[in-house]
């Protein structure tokens, strides 16, 4: 039998991690196995007493509630989180990225819009400011999309429609209304899409003229708006809305992809359904990724403040300098806040999906999420759905929960979502094209009709640089139009998911 494979990810490790399933009495790494321990799993490489930190990537994961004896498999039975001090040393790691002058810089194929904004698609959206509204929006972009409308129209690669659970029956001022308008107003100015029509009911607390005014705008040929009531019911409502998505069909396929450089690329960097080997392969190729698009001048999203939480001591030391260190930390603490006043603890995540494929505690899934920003200086912290205005590595708040999170990085201007998944996450977010990779060579194979990479094949001695070369060079191709997996199945018609904060009243 094949020696079982093994890894050690620092040497102030207390645990190992078992690349491939151990048997009870096989010997690793000169310790003997006493239990079973799954792929992906961990067992104490020492003997850990009770109270003691638990140690991996050179970090703390948890602390033993109970004495842990070398080769014991270490999980959820006997390792728990607890409140420890950060050294947060705001700053210390902070550089000057080293960008590459224009001339030198990659570049993919994308449309350039008016206003200087690049997108990676061509999609027209129909927006909703109420859920009342959410049917209508949805007729709207069925009949578009199914009755041969856009045959003669190549270049527009679709009417999407994006829906939502609020807009009304929530105040009318407020975190949460602000919230909800930032994100509507991201998806409205996005460069993926050419032409946006926003469809409300009319008596909504979420007022269309009110959001006009916020932001001083008037309605032309790519930006229009109407209400139900005002058009005189749902069937005139769709005869309208199709009408006016007609009207901008002819502009929008009359736009065609230009070379543009990787700097106008905006990257959300995500990570759902993850697993042991998230950490060891596709996050932190993901993160080498993040830096060559970096060094290209381009901008990288972080987001999910609950899935850095035990790792943002580590993202302060890149702060480009103590304010923006003290930014992260504070986010920290409000999210502390909400998880107990909404009876919540930061440790309900992992998922139970996140704890079979090894995850034991958030600290852990955090120390393998972070790795995904790489390794540039941290030059932004954004609130949730706040529009990116810092090239470079940034930081977004937002909630674990994939969908809401990736929708709060598309309005802050990501054209294009990379996304790690070691149990298999099928999901997709239009208007911005997502790239799937796997963390592990077994979930390759079973979904490869949903995974674009398989970045499993660090385990078996690719390197993270290549692999992260590997991904790079795929984010150009998919920025360029090439369609990931998740398109090809048309995923995303049902991921826009904004946050919802405050009172459902």
């Amino acid at each position: 039998m094949p020696a079982r494979r093994h890894i050690r990810l620092h040497a102030d490790d207390n645990v190992i991690v078992a690349i491939d399933a151990l048997e009870p009495d096989m010997e690793v790494g000169g310790i003997a196995v006493s239990s079973r321990i799954p792929k992906g799993h961990k067992l104490a490489s020492a003997a850990i007493p009770s109270g003691d930190p638990v140690l991996k990537f050179g970090q703390i994961i948890g602390f033993a509630i109970t004495d842990i004896a070398a080769g014991e498999h270490v999980h959820e039975h006997n390792c728990a989180v607890a409140e420890f001090q950060r050294d947060y040393r705001f700053a210390e790691g902070a550089r000057e990225e080293n960008v590459l002058p224009e001339g030198e810089r990659r570049t993919f194929d994308g449309f350039r819009r008016r206003g200087g904004k690049v997108g990676t698609r061509n999609y027209i959206g129909v927006l909703t400011s109420v859920n009342c509204s959410a049917s209508v929006a949805r007729f709207i972009a069925e009949a578009c999309n199914r009755t041969g409308m856009l045959t003669d129209f190549p270049n527009v690669d679709g009417v999407v429609s994006f829906v939502h659970g609020t807009g009304c029956g929530m105040a009318g001022s407020g975190e949460g209304f602000e919230l909800f308008e930032r994100t509507l107003w991201g998806y409205a100015t996005h460069p993926n899409l050419a032409g946006v029509l926003i469809v409300g009911l009319g008596c909504e607390v979420f007022q269309i003229p009110r959001l006009k005014k916020t932001y001083g705008v008037t309605e032309g040929a790519a930006f229009k708006t109407m209400t139900i009531q005002g058009a005189g019911g749902t069937r005139r409502a769709i005869e309208d809305g199709v009408a006016a998505i007609g009207d901008m069909l002819s502009d929008a396929n009359a736009v065609r992809r230009e070379p543009v450089p990787a700097s106008e690329l905006t990257l959300a960097l995500q990570c759902g359904g993850s697993d042991g080997y998230s950490g060891i392969t596709a996050n932190p190729a993901l993160g080498a990724a993040a830096d060559m698009l970096v060094k290209n001048g381009g901008t990288c999203i972080l987001s999910e403040t609950p899935e850095i939480y035990g790792a943002e001591h580590l993202l302060t030391r890149r702060a480009k300098d103590h304010e923006t260190g003290e930014k992260l930390v504070d986010l920290i603490h409000w999210w502390e806040a909400y998880t107990a006043k909404n009876g919540g603890e930061m440790n309900n995540n992992p998922s139970p999906g996140n704890k079979a494929g090894g995850l034991t505690t958030i600290l852990e899934k955090s120390l393998g999420a972070a790795v995904k920003g790489g390794t540039s200086t941290l030059r932004g912290v954004y609130r949730y759905a706040e529009p990116v205005t810092e090239r470079g590595f940034v930081f977004m708040d937002s909630p674990g929960y994939d969908p809401c999170s990736v929708t709060g990085q598309v309005a802050s201007g990501a054209n294009l979502v990379a996304f790690t998944t070691g149990r298999g996450s099928a999901f997709g977010y239009k208007p911005a094209p997502s790239i799937k990779m796997a963390t592990n060579s077994d979930t390759y194979t079973r979904m490869s009709d949903d995974m674009d990479i398989n970045c499993g094949d660090v385990l078996d001695g690719v390197s993270i640089e290549d692999k992260g070369r590997e991904i790079f060079e795929e984010i150009l191709k998919v920025a360029s139009g090439k369609r990931s997996k998740s398109e090809d199945f048309g995923y995303g018609d049902n991921e826009f998911v904004p946050w919802q904060i405050g009172a459902v009243m």
